[in-house]
Order: C-alpha cells, then structure tokens, then sequence
C-alpha cells in the first residue's frame, strides 16, 4: 500500500469530500476516498454489478411490492 505525503495530507484534509488528483505522466484522473465510502459504492465498479437494465428492473420490482402502484396514491400524480 502507497503512504500519502505530507503535500498530499495536506491536501486530503482541506477537501471537503473526495480528492480527485491527476498522473501528470499520464494525464490520468484519479478519485482519492475514505476507505469505508469506497466500501459502501465499490458494488458499482465490480464487473458483476447489475446492468442499468437490472437496475431499473430491481428498482420496478421494489416499489411495486411496496405499493407505489396502488391506485390511492394516484392523487398524489396531480400535487406535482
């Protein structure tokens, strides 16, 4: 594992959210995160992450069982 120098510490601590810092060889971007954030997303990056096809299908799935199809909730369509 690489360690961060103190530039880089430095620069870390005053982000106010991820670091993002370029390969000046390679003029490559790069996203520097807690490790416990990248934990939480690192699913999406994996090659057997759902497809946004799957996504979207798991999302339809799930608000139906959770009754955003019942026709009650169809008065809430014109509040907008």
């Amino acid at each position: 594992m690489s360690v961060l120098t103190i530039e880089q510490q430095d620069a870390l601590h005053k982000a106010e959210g991820p670091l993002r810092v370029q390969d000046p060889a390679t003029n490559t971007n790069y996203v520097l995160m807690r490790e416990d954030m990248y934990e939480r997303f690192k699913a999406l990056f994996e090659e057997d992450a759902p497809t946004a096809g799957e996504q979207a299908a798991f999302l339809g799935h799930f608000a139906k069982i959770s009754g955003w199809d019942d026709p009650a909730l169809d008065i809430y369509n014109d509040l907008a």
